[in-house]
């Protein structure tokens, strides 16, 4: 029984048929040594899903399907595709994990905005029982403290949301989009109290403000003991930008794994 606290599973992205064909039918999947996620470095990743882009259309953006891994080596690329002569890659170190069978998730976990994901590191539990992607992620626990209380309360969010600003990349703890803008709220554990840090923070803070985001930063001791005032303060962010931007996303169960094959 694999421990649900552990990140025992790495959703991946998938994003052509050809990726999907070689998980179906010859059972593996290849990540770059160099670009490996922690749960599989170490090599306690158990299970691994699959993120579909927007190669497969009406099927885009969410998981659907899942497999246990039975094993994980490193190969070069050229051990896996000898045809690829002049692939600049050929030499490079791969993780290559093979799978068992690929399996239909009990019903699909969907990107209600698009996003772009390429490695998830999550647990079982999560995998089962998640009804969207931002279920997924595992943080530290003020984040999960101010998860609960924002599905409690309705406020749609998206988690570990990358953004380009400025020329800089950064990783929002939440993203909150409204109908006159958006909001970024942080979660500032211990860390974020030395100087260097909060250099940091505020170089951070002005760029996003400069590209028209709210920044909201929370105290970690004010996210676990003082949820009203939190809650309070971001509903007033949230209605001074004119309540929340509705994206909705349908969701259908997973169709047979060789429609993949036959769609053009």
């Amino acid at each position: 029984m694999i421990d649900s606290i552990e990140k025992s599973v790495l959703v991946a992205i998938i994003n052509n048929r050809r990726d999907f064909e070689i998980a179906r039918d010859a059972h593996w999947y290849r990540i770059p040594v160099k670009s490996a996620p922690d749960n599989v470095r170490k090599f306690v990743v158990k299970f691994l899903a699959f993120y579909q882009t927007k190669a497969f259309k009406e099927h885009a953006y969410r998981v659907e399907w899942f497999a246990k891994i039975s094993r994980i080596t490193v190969v070069r690329r050229k051990e896996l595709f000898p045809d690829e002569r002049n692939e600049p890659k050929r030499n490079e170190d791969y993780f290559k994990i093979e799978l068992e069978p690929l399996q239909p998730l009990p019903k699909p976990i969907v990107s209600r905005r698009w996003r772009r994901i390429v490695f998830t590191e999550t647990t079982l539990d999560q995998l089962m029982h998640a009804e969207e992607i931002n279920d997924l992620f595992h943080e530290s626990p003020i984040e999960e403290r101010l998860w609960d209380l924002l599905r409690r309360e309705g406020i749609s969010a998206e988690r570990q949301y990358f953004v380009c600003e400025g020329g800089n990349r950064c990783c929002l703890d939440f993203a909150i989009f409204c109908k006159k803008g958006k909001i970024n709220v942080e979660c500032d554990g211990g860390m974020h109290y030395t100087k260097r840090k909060h250099m940091s923070d505020t170089r951070r803070n002005n760029v996003l403000e400069s590209a028209g985001w709210k920044v909201l930063r929370f105290p970690g001791s004010d996210i676990l003991t003082s949820a009203t005032s939190i809650l309070r303060m971001l509903k007033k962010n949230i209605k001074d930008l004119g309540g929340l931007e509705q994206k909705p996303a349908s969701v259908s169960r997973a169709p047979s794994p060789k429609w993949h094959s036959v769609q053009n």
